[in-house]
């Protein structure tokens, strides 16, 4: 099947099976290999992107339903996610860093959501993503610091 993708603000045009998932049209097809592939069945939150800004997990949707939406992986930029980078570094957030590009996605379409999150709604909207090193609390950290980056600049 052709599809044309617009990732990253950037289209794509590629031949691909139609039952393919969006993770490997993104990474094998297009070479963006920042989205990880983790269990295969949307259930760790490695392979998580934005669709039309909705947090999705790509290697359980097929790369038709990407058709003529907005795609955001962690290569491409936001206002949000360029606030959680920073916030990820400063406070040293990765481990062995395998998740950490669905775990950034995922606290994108939260602050995208939700300017100032409490704790619990920080819990609720990652808890859809599995960090095998366990570094939820710096996680969190995270996430409030980008919220305070983007407060200090915005004043």
């Amino acid at each position: 099947m052709k599809a044309n993708l617009s990732i990253n603000e950037k289209n794509y045009a590629i031949d691909v099976p139609e039952a393919m998932p969006l993770l490997w049209a993104i990474r094998d097809s297009i070479g963006l290999t920042g989205t990880k592939f983790g269990c295969g069945v949307a259930q760790c939150g490695a392979c998580s992107v934005l669709v039309d800004g909705v947090l999705m997990k790509s290697c359980s949707i097929p790369i038709s339903f990407g058709i003529g939406k907005k795609i955001l992986t962690i290569e491409g930029t936001s206002e949000n996610l360029e606030f959680l980078r920073k916030a990820w570094h400063k406070e040293n957030v990765p481990q062995c860093g395998y998740c950490q590009s669905g775990q950034l996605i995922a606290a994108t379409a939260l602050l995208d959501q939700i300017s100032h999150p409490t704790d619990q709604e920080i819990d609720d909207a990652m808890s859809s993503n599995i960090c095998r090193c366990g570094t939820y609390a710096r996680i969190k950290k995270a996430i409030h610091e980008a919220v305070a980056l983007k407060n200090n600049q915005n004043e």
